[in-house]
Order: C-alpha cells, then structure tokens, then sequence
C-alpha cells in the first residue's frame, strides 16, 4: 500500500473533469491538484513555452511527495509528455493515449471527430495514434479555442456557449461523425452545451475516464493503491486567483473545495 498522494496538473480548472473521474474510480486516493491559472491557456502557446510550465508543474507537485503525476491538459499531453517523463523518475501520465483507445472503441461508421485547443491539433498527436490503431478511421479535427474561457468564466450553457459550439461543431457534423473527442479537460464541462449541440447520435468521448482507470490499473500492479477506508484528501493550488475556482469545484466535484495560491515560477 502506498498511501502518498496523486498530483494532477492542467492549464486551469479543466483538469478538474479528471480529478473528478479519480475520485470515482479510486475514492480513496489523496490528490494534489495543481491549476496554472495565471498562464491559462497553454492552447495558445508555443511547445517551448509549454513545456516549461510543464516541468514546472512537475516540480512543484515533486514537493508534495506524490507517487504519481497526471497530465490533465491535452495541449501538455501531445507537446511536452516526453520532456517531463525525461526529467522525472515519478511515473507520468498523459490523457491523450487513453482517449485515443476510447474513441477507437467508441466509433461504429469510422468517423471520428476531435475538438482541442489550437496547440493539440496542431500537434497531429490524436490523428496520428488513432490511425496507427486503426487506419480505417477517418479523423476530421477543430480547434476550438473560446471554449476554454469560457470554461473559465463558468459560461458552461448559456447562449453564448452554445452559439459558439454551434459554429465550431457544424463542420464536423457534415463530415458525418458518430464520435467525438473532448480533445480538452476543460470541454467536459461544457458537456451538455456540446451534446445538445451535436445531438445524441455522436457520442461523446472524455478521456478522463479512461485516464482514471489507467493509473489505477498501473497502482494496482504495483501495489500502490491507497486501500485507507477514508475518504481520500483533496488539496488544490493555482498559480492566480479566480473567482469561479468554487463554483467549478461544485460543478464538477459537488464540493466547494479552497485553493491556496502558490507562485509556480519558483519552481
């Protein structure tokens, strides 16, 4: 048993949606959640830029002694994976491979859909890996960068999320998906705004789920799973205050959890 926590890093509070899959699939688990806030979005940003923070991230959550470290960004996932695993014995895990063998399982007519910020289109990661799983799968990406502040501001399903998932998504819906991607942890909370938008013949892919069971998996193998009957700790920190960090806790978490604001560029 191995009761050291699991650090989970993302952008801003889209990494929230994969601590929330953690706590299902592993209820006992402590975690340490570390949000970037002041440098949100990595979407944005250039690879070099995103794999400083990074490395960054990874230091800080080292500090808190965790036995395993999660990528909760899509964009860190497909730029900077294999810098951080070179920089760090802790294992490391990112949300891109997990969500590449959702959606291969997910699709039925072979037609799959990515949505994720500019930064992981443009990386080609998904297209590439669900290709090399299966080659008879077409892949048809956007990028759909307003999503994530509007995640940020907690405009998850409001009029104007969902007339801007309406422009984003209607050019996948002509290329005749059945599946698609939340390329972004940031896109699950805007869930039911991109599920009325693309209607229930599409389903809905989240990495995040197929993230949780991996470590989990990877824990029990080795014998690291936390098997306390409590409940597990929850401690968050970001890099910027934000007034929606408590509404989006109680959102994705049913829990209004604090956060103590730490300065990341000392790490």
């Amino acid at each position: 048993m191995d009761t050291r926590p699991i650090g989970v890093f993302d952008s801003g509070v889209g990494g929230l949606t994969v601590v929330k899959q953690v706590m299902k699939v592993m209820p006992h688990e402590n975690i340490v959640y570390f949000g970037d806030t002041a440098r949100v979005p990595y979407g944005s940003k250039s690879k070099e830029a995103v794999t400083k923070f990074s490395l960054q991230n990874v230091r800080f959550l080292e500090t808190k002694d965790v036995k395993a470290i999660i990528v909760a960004c899509n964009t860190a996932s497909s730029n900077s994976l294999d810098a951080m695993r070179a920089a760090t014995d802790t294992p490391i895990f990112g949300v891109v491979v997990p969500g590449v063998e959702a959606a291969v399982r997910a699709t039925k007519n072979h037609k799959v859909g990515i949505i994720g910020t500019a930064a992981t289109v443009r990386s080609g990661a998904y297209e590439t890996m669900i290709r090399a799983e299966n080659p008879d799968i077409q892949v048809f990406s956007k990028a759909c960068p307003l999503f994530v502040p509007l995640a940020e501001e907690g405009w998850t399903d409001n009029e104007v999320s969902r007339l801007t998932a309406q422009s984003y998504l209607q050019e996948l819906l002509t290329k005749g998906i059945d599946s698609l991607v939340l390329g972004c942890t940031h896109y699950p909370l805007l869930k039911r705004c991109i599920g009325t938008t693309v209607g229930d013949a599409v389903k809905l892919v989240d990495p995040a789920k197929a993230t949780a069971r991996q470590v989990k998996e990877f824990l029990a193998e080795r014998d690291q799973l936390n098997e306390n009957e409590e409940e597990g700790v929850r401690r968050f920190y970001l890099s910027d205050t934000t007034n929606t960090f408590g509404f989006l806790c109680q959102k994705a978490l049913k829990h209004p959890y604090e956060a103590e604001i730490i300065d990341i560029e000392k790490y």
